[in-house]
């Protein structure tokens, strides 16, 4: 087995303050889970430090060596992260959606559109790219905007749940389809609606995906590179990097 590699102390220390695995700036409030989101781009939901990235569950925690309990149901802040998971949904303020490998994701709406030119799909390649089961769900979607889970497998006529959901999970990769709301009483169910009716400035913005992937971007007028590492501390990855070095160039 390829041994892990080790993390330089200087980039471990920049990310506990900035993914808010430090005691002092735990995450309590949704208010305060959306400024960590905004400012660092996107986050998983609920994974722990044996992934690699940023996560709301462990900016709950407050510390870099969290890990998730085999019961989360019983543990405090996997419950804390559940409820701020629903309150940020509701608010609409963040994207959240199942995206790469099922994995749920929060992205800041000034990120969405490099995600989405990775892996949206666009009205023109739906009918290649989306599943029978999909293109069905999204049709009732499209006409009724929003509607509980259990009414939309219903109305979509996907009735196998398993089918039904993998038809949910494909629509929210090819970001799609959102939940809009979490809803416990009388039962829990999720409301669905379309990504593009809660972000569509964001969602209909053109950006191509050699832009996404690597960062390069056309310099603009009045406008200089600047040492990204050298402003704002070790890099985390190169896209994430590079997105960060293009600032207003003082005039005269």
């Amino acid at each position: 087995m390829r041994p892990k590699p080790e993390i330089p102390p200087e980039i471990e220390d920049y990310r506990d303050e900035h993914w808010c695995r430090e005691g002092a700036r735990q995450i309590e409030t949704a208010l305060d889970a959306e400024r960590f989101i905004e400012r660092i781009g996107f986050t998983a939901c609920l994974t722990d430090s044996r992934r690699p990235g940023p996560s709301l569950y462990v900016a709950v925690c407050g510390r870099r060596d969290a890990v998730l309990p085999r019961n989360v149901q019983k543990d405090p802040e996997a419950s804390l992260t559940w409820v701020l998971k629903d309150e940020i949904v509701g608010r609409g303020k963040v994207y959240y959606a199942k995206l790469a490998r099922g994995k749920a994701t929060f992205i800041a709406a000034r990120m969405i559109p490099y995600f989405h030119a990775v892996w949206g799909v666009r009205r023109s390649e739906e009918k290649s790219r989306l599943s029978r089961n999909a293109r069905a769900v999204l049709r009732v979607l499209r006409k009724e905007w929003e509607m509980g889970t259990a009414d939309l497998r219903d109305e979509s006529g996907v009735k196998d749940r398993t089918a039904f959901a993998g038809a949910l999970d494909e629509l929210q990769a090819a970001m799609i389809v959102v939940p809009s709301q979490v809803l416990y009483q009388p039962k829990f169910t999720y409301i669905w609606t379309l990504g593009v009716g809660r972000f569509p400035d964001a969602l209909l913005r053109r950006v191509s995906r050699e832009t996404a992937v690597t960062g390069n971007r056309p310099l603009l007028p009045g406008r200089r590179r600047h040492d990204a590492s050298r402003r704002n501390g070790p890099r985390d990855g190169p896209g994430q990097a590079r997105s960060w070095t293009w600032q207003p160039c003082a005039r005269g």
